[in-house]
């Protein structure tokens, strides 16, 4: 049997069998939700009151939290950032960029033992300050970094 023909039907077969599984009601497409999560600090329209609202109002300055971005970023719809955490017990960290309509851009929660980092791209509206803020062991801590955006953004 030529190699075309068998992969068609197995890709056919399978997907027969996925028809029949949801029509039958084993199987039900439904909504996924990752975990329910407070709106209110993405809802802030500005950095203090996105910081009260994640409880890091009084956020200590800390060297052992890594932020990578570029100082000049060329297109403010996708600024490149690295993250990482050596505070030991980092539970959450925490994105925010000051001058954006809604200030608090990213915020990742980390189990018990996980290595806190990520990378991720975002979106400027201007020139502004970023910081991170870490949970680790009910105390909040914090970087900035200064980041300048030529063109585009959110605010366009």
């Amino acid at each position: 049997m030529p190699a075309a023909r068998r992969s068609f039907l197995q890709a056919f077969g399978s997907t027969g069998a996925l028809l029949a599984l949801v029509g039958a009601g084993v199987l039900r497409p439904g909504r996924a939700v990752a975990v329910d999560f407070p709106r209110g600090p993405f809802e802030a329209r500005n950095v203090a009151d996105a910081l009260r609202l994640i409880g890091a109002a009084g956020a200590e300055a800390s060297r052992e939290i890594v932020l990578k971005t570029p100082e000049i970023a060329e297109n403010g719809a996708a600024v490149p950032i690295e993250v990482a955490s050596q505070i030991a017990g980092t539970t959450r960290l925490s994105v925010l960029v000051d001058k954006n309509p809604f200030p608090l851009a990213l915020q990742f929660n980390f189990a018990p033992g996980a290595q806190p980092r990520f990378q991720a791209k975002l979106k400027m509206a201007e020139s502004s300050r970023l910081r991170v803020v870490a949970l680790a062991s009910g105390r909040h801590y914090t970087v900035f970094r200064d980041v300048k955006v030529t063109v585009g953004g959110c605010g366009e």
